[in-house]
């Protein structure tokens, strides 16, 4: 199997050297590519990735800004592995992680495996912000008569080719919840992996707004009313 790892990138200088580091640090049990896509960064990011040198390096520049969705896109149409794993260049997320969610495809007992953040105690989480999480979260679990846990986990794990399949249209944060959606809708359920997440603030560059969580349910509802797939 290879694993290719996306990874949308907005105006992340600070971050994105060790972000990209740790992503290639990991000991991965099968081959990795690590696909980034520099969305219109336009405070340095650019040159720092220009700078950066691996053979598992695939670099894919938007001259404009376009939205996460998008960069995903780009990302998936450039990949070339069998499987696929997001991970944003916030740090939020530890890619030493992704060996444990590869594990139940490994193993043969799942196909989709998300990364489930538990939220523990933390001084930068938000309270709306964990509580929209999980408003969107059960709003999936009452439309689609499922049990998840975290909807808008960065970490989703899939077959590359099953993404391509989902003709995913949402160009910005949006796309967490279409993905989902459109997964329930053909009665695939995903399989969770407790992860690690440390959340930063919105003084430290968080990005997503209570805006993305309306939209999330307004897709959601989207998708569930729509016929189901095959």
């Amino acid at each position: 199997m290879k694993l290719s790892i996306l990874m949308p990138v907005y105006n992340e200088a600070k971050s994105i050297a060790s972000a990209v580091k740790q992503a290639l640090d990991v000991t991965y049990p099968v081959e990795v590519e690590l696909v980034i896509v520099n969305d219109g960064s336009q405070d340095g990011t650019g040159e720092v990735l220009a700078a950066l040198d691996d053979p598992r390096l695939n670099l894919i520049t938007h001259p404009q800004n376009k939205g996460k969705g998008a960069a995903i896109k780009t990302a998936v149409a450039g990949a070339t592995g069998d499987y696929m794993v997001i991970l944003d260049a916030d740090l939020e997320y530890d890619p030493q992680d992704i060996p444990r969610l590869l594990q139940p495809v490994l193993d043969g007992h799942a196909k989709v495996v998300y990364g489930n953040r538990t939220f523990g105690s933390h001084s930068s989480f938000s309270f709306w912000y964990v509580m929209g999480n999980k408003g969107v979260t059960t709003a999936a679990n009452i439309l689609y008569n499922c049990y998840i846990s975290d909807l808008e986990t960065c970490f989703k794990l899939m077959p590359l080719e099953l993404y391509r399949s989902l003709n995913i249209r949402s160009a910005g944060f949006g796309m967490e919840a279409e993905v989902t959606g459109k997964l329930l809708r053909q009665r695939i359920r995903p399989y969770e992996v407790p992860i690690s997440y440390r959340a930063r603030s919105r003084e430290e560059g968080k990005k997503i707004t209570w805006k993305d969580g309306v939209e999330a349910l307004w897709i959601l509802a989207r998708e569930r009313v729509r016929k189901p797939l095959g």
